[in-house]
């Protein structure tokens, strides 16, 4: 799942970067407003986190109200120090889905963003699942029948963006922009390397089951039965 992170505050930034990384998100953090709407109306974020006051022409309040203007359809959460009634409703009102008060725990961050994925259109549930395989994002568990699945944090972000793009043809670009952070260095061989560790993990072991991580030649891959 790839996030976007508007966050002037350096350290919260880094924190909160490195522990949704840790989670196996994609995260790409800007420090300013201005940046962040040219970043907040990229189609491609699943869920943008956003600091209420921040540095440029606009505060975060006025950036979901753009980014949703420009047709952003993603999640977007609101942080915020201030926590009046009003104001929360000032944010909900601009087009944010949720509103979480600094200072904040880790944890209840994480928790609030996967229950803003797992809202429709997103998903229609908690657990992805595709002929018989399942993945639950919350609780970051793969099983295929039966048999649970150990993944590393890319693999299991690699295969949850295949899951939710079921039967569509991903592009080794889609997959690089999606799955890995833009700054992230990422060769096109990386993605074929990827492929690899999941059809080891979530077909190979499974021969009597469908083959469901498949090559498209000349265009990309994509999980079909």
């Amino acid at each position: 799942m790839r996030v976007l992170f508007v966050e002037d505050e350096e350290k919260i930034a880094k924190a909160v970067k490195r522990g949704l990384e840790l989670k196996g998100y994609a995260v790409d953090t800007v420090a300013d407003a201005d940046t962040g709407l040219s970043y907040a109306v990229d189609p491609d974020y699943d869920i943008i986190i956003l600091d209420r006051m921040l540095p440029g022409s606009m505060d975060g309040i006025e950036v979901a109200k753009k980014a949703r203007e420009e047709g952003q359809k993603a999640p977007i959460l609101l942080l915020t120090a201030r926590g009046s009634i009003d104001d929360r409703v000032e944010g909900l009102n601009s087009g944010a889905d949720d509103y979480l008060v600094k200072p904040f725990s880790f944890s209840e961050l994480v928790a609030r963003i996967q229950a803003l994925l797992r809202r429709p259109p997103i998903v229609t549930g908690s657990v992805l699942e595709y002929d018989d395989l399942s993945l639950d994002p919350a609780r970051y568990e793969v099983t295929r029948g039966n048999t649970p699945i150990k993944l590393s944090s890319k693999e299991f972000a690699l295969l949850e963006y295949l899951m939710r793009h079921a039967d569509q043809v991903l592009t080794k670009d889609m997959i690089i922009n999606h799955v890995w952070n833009e700054d992230a260095i990422v060769m096109p061989n990386t993605v074929e390397v990827y492929i690899g560790y999941l059809r080891a993990k979530v077909d190979r072991p499974f021969p009597k089951s469908s083959q469901l991580i498949n090559t498209v030649r000349g265009f990309g891959y994509k999980l079909s039965k």
